[in-house]
């Protein structure tokens, strides 16, 4: 291989990173909220989340 292959796959392989990385943080964001602020005992903050995933359709009970 020569150099400029090596460098090339290291190129294509940090760009394929750098797009999951948004989804990925995204994923890890998205399960804090349903399940960091959706068990939490704090009523005003539990009742905010029970009502969006109500509006959502999302089955919560």
């Amino acid at each position: 291989m020569t150099t400029e292959t090596i460098l090339s796959t290291q190129q294509k392989a940090s760009q394929a990173t750098a797009k999951k990385l948004p989804a990925i943080l995204a994923m890890t964001f998205g399960l804090f909220i349903l399940m960091g602020v959706g068990f939490t005992h704090i009523d005003a903050v539990h009742n905010a989340s029970h009502d969006v995933r109500h509006a959502f359709a999302f089955p919560c009970h």
